[in-house]
């Protein structure tokens, strides 16, 4: 049985938090997994395209589940990214799918984290006993994918980047 494991990990610095996630094989996986990998994080770089002051929050929604459905994969609909500042998770929530309305103006000044979640299988997942582990309901590998970014007049800036 093949193996994904997934760390999500959070920083304060000087009172502000960054957030930040990423997934790594456990020993030899199949192709498929590291296509998953692959898609997860490229997901991450082709929403945060439309992160510029001016564009609206979900037009970065849109872009991720674009993306990877291209591949054939589904985004988690139960879980998703968030404003981060002086707290962890703060607002706005930030879908990692399409959505009808499309969300807040983006301005200069804004922290986000945008962290998609990827399923090989449905989109759908389900709470462990300890209320922390999160696994797909239909048993398919999944890939998880964040940093924290700054909204510019330009281009946005990652703040947070594990290698």
């Amino acid at each position: 049985m093949e193996s994904l494991i997934s760390l999500d990990a959070g920083v304060i610095y000087k009172g502000y938090q960054s957030d930040a996630a990423r997934t790594w094989a456990v020993g030899e996986i199949s192709e498929e997994a590291k296509k998953l990998i692959k898609v997860t994080e490229q997901s991450f770089y082709e929403g945060i395209k439309f992160a510029k002051a001016g564009n609206h929050l979900h037009e970065i929604s849109a872009a991720i589940q674009d993306y990877v459905e291209s591949f054939g994969f589904s985004v988690v609909r139960d879980l998703m990214g968030h404003g981060i500042g002086s707290a962890m998770h703060e607002e706005p929530q930030i879908p990692n799918f399409r959505q009808k309305r499309r969300g807040i103006k983006l301005e200069p000044g804004m922290t986000l984290a945008i962290e998609p979640m990827v399923n090989v299988g449905r989109y759908d997942v389900c709470w462990e006993d300890d209320d922390w582990t999160v696994v797909t309901d239909d048993g398919s590998l999944s890939a998880h994918y964040e940093n924290t970014i700054l909204i510019t007049d330009g281009e946005p800036e990652l703040l947070s980047i594990l290698k």
